[in-house]
């Protein structure tokens, strides 16, 4: 009997947590940082509190406590995404200016070598510590998603996806990819090794992913849409919990330990707040406020803190032309990094 009343009262003390977190609970500092350049993906170095943002033309480096610039990658054109390979103390950049990939001393910052990647359409990044490669997700004609040594910078496979805007990618850490696909809204698994497709889910009412994290103790995948993101079970690829939030998603960032996926929307200035209760339900615990166009993000699991950042601009010219469909900007005239600290 004492037992289960032990199990009952520890499992009441966490719903009461559960319940009671709200914005309060989350700290927001935002830092004027000014300097040149848009901005794309952002990633943060698990436990150092340095934050690699995208800048257009070259990547920052941000001290994530107090908000500075402690330093510099140069000559990145139209740079869109960071990526850490801890292993060999190797960091990557995809620069989709002039189709290469950068790569650089994760410790002294030092350049060591640009890569051209044959593909083109270079966009998102990330390090898979099962496999130990850095994966490309390119908007190629068709997309790709191309793997490469972090120790040499030397292409080691490719997957070709059944859409041209793959977003997002996650690992499994057992040997499985998972990319979502914003056009076609749907996830592609790969195998790792063989850089094969296994396998496509539709994602509805997920439309237009491209955020995504995995949650390897609960086998779950979280994908970030506008307005409804989508929990996936990982060994069956259906939906088992949608989850309310802003529009204009870019991104998502997940705390393990926490169970708090953190989605941006940069088309109404804020961060949803998600808790996992389980591994098929979640709530929402808040909303907090951003700035205008915040839609990347990135997540230190070690520190809990949660990182954006957004150009401002001012007005475009008047003969300004459209490019990619997008409507012309102006000229950056202000920066702000953006630190959420639970």
């Amino acid at each position: 009997m004492k037992k289960i009343f032990v199990i009952v009262f520890v499992f009441l003390i966490g719903v009461s947590f559960i319940s009671s977190l709200d914005a309060q609970d989350f700290k927001v500092k935002k830092y004027s940082i000014g300097g040149d350049g848009g901005t794309d993906y952002l990633t943060a170095e698990p436990g150092t509190s340095r934050v690699f943002v995208s800048r257009g033309t070259h990547v920052m480096v941000l001290d994530g406590i107090k908000g500075t610039v402690i330093g510099d990658i140069p000559n990145t054109p139209r740079v869109h995404g960071i990526a850490l390979a801890p292993k060999s103390n190797h960091g990557f950049t995809t620069n989709g200016g002039d189709s290469t990939i950068t790569m650089f001393d994760i410790k002294t910052l030092e350049v060591l070598k640009r890569i051209k990647i044959p593909t083109g359409g270079l966009d998102g990044i990330m390090y898979d510590d099962f496999s130990d490669q850095i994966i490309l997700t390119n908007h190629s004609r068709p997309g790709t998603a191309v793997a490469v040594d972090p120790n040499t910078g030397t292409i080691t496979g490719k997957a070709e996806l059944e859409d041209n805007a793959p977003e997002g990618a996650a690992s499994d850490g057992k040997g499985k990819l998972f990319v979502n696909n914003e056009g076609k809204g749907t996830i592609q698994v790969i195998d790792a090794k063989t850089m094969k497709v296994l396998a496509s889910w539709p994602l509805n009412p997920c439309e237009g992913p491209t955020g995504i994290a995995y949650d390897r103790a609960m086998n779950r995948i979280f994908a970030g849409c506008s307005k409804t993101s989508a929990v996936i079970d990982a060994a069956t690829g259906k939906i088992v919990a949608t989850i309310p939030n802003g529009e204009g998603v870019d991104a998502l960032g997940w705390d393990p330990s926490e169970k708090l996926i953190y989605i941006p929307a940069g088309r109404d200035s804020s961060v949803t707040i998600v808790h996992q209760d389980s591994p098929d339900k979640y709530s929402v615990v808040a909303k907090v406020t951003t700035i205008s166009g915040a839609k990347t993000i990135a997540v230190d699991p070690v520190t809990h803190t949660a990182y954006l950042f957004q150009p401002v601009y001012g007005q475009a010219p008047a003969d300004a032309a459209a490019t990619g469909g997008r409507r012309p900007r102006g000229p950056v005239i202000g920066a702000y990094f953006i630190v959420i600290k639970h």
